[in-house]
């Protein structure tokens, strides 16, 4: 008797185990709302489209946080609020930075058409822009004009605009020139620099040029 107890003895405690087991099986694959939270950091880096969101909410985060920008010296102060527009639409706009580039700009661009090189202005000038300064290139035959500048005394913001996503700053520069070797003169030119905020090319392209007597 004592070896068939032991058998239904072991048969039961079989049973029981089985029983246990597929109580646990079904536990552990249910959601009881006791579980740890799911770390948003890890979570939502392996979801499509998380690393864009997440970038675009810290690039929004920057711009709120961003101070206003420093108008440069010899601007008018009351441009503020225009390169505020232009640089809460374009964060790496930075005012000083601008005119910075735009007198380099300035004088690379003059250094071409005086050397009569218009693809040294590609890149730096609007397709119209261009076109006119090749015009006056084969005006004169591709002859090369022997100017230099001597000196940009100034360059200054006189104009800023955000049209639709275009942003368009204007630019007094002030500058001594020496044509043909002779002795320089003060020249004023006023110069329209263009681009869209949303374009992956940071580069500002000149659309317009004019003069101004008025000396700085």
């Amino acid at each position: 008797m004592s070896d068939g107890s032991s058998w239904i003895e072991i048969v039961l405690l079989a049973m029981l185990a089985a029983f246990i087991g597929l109580r646990l099986v079904s536990v552990l694959g249910k959601r009881t709302g006791h579980e740890p939270p799911v770390s948003p950091q890890v979570g939502d880096a392996f979801r499509p489209g998380a690393p864009e969101r997440a970038l675009a909410a810290s690039a929004n985060s920057e711009t709120r946080a961003r101070d206003a920008v420093a108008v440069p010296s010899g601007t008018d102060t009351d441009l503020g609020p225009a390169l505020q527009r232009i640089a809460d639409a374009d964060p790496s706009f930075n005012p000083a930075q601008f005119v910075t580039g735009a007198r380099a700009a300035y004088g690379m661009i003059l250094d071409a058409f005086w050397g009569s090189n218009p693809r040294g202005m590609e890149g730096l000038v609007a397709d119209e822009v261009l076109e006119n300064f090749a015009t006056a290139i084969e005006e004169r035959e591709g002859a090369r004009l022997p100017n230099r500048i001597i000196a940009i005394d100034s360059a200054a913001i006189t104009d800023a605009e955000m049209i639709g996503q275009m942003a368009e700053v204007t630019v007094r520069f002030v500058a001594r020139i020496s044509p043909a070797g002779t002795e320089a003169a003060p020249t004023t030119d006023v110069w329209t620099f263009s681009r869209h905020v949303g374009s992956r090319d940071p580069n500002w392209l000149l659309i317009a040029t004019d003069t101004d007597s008025d000396e700085a």
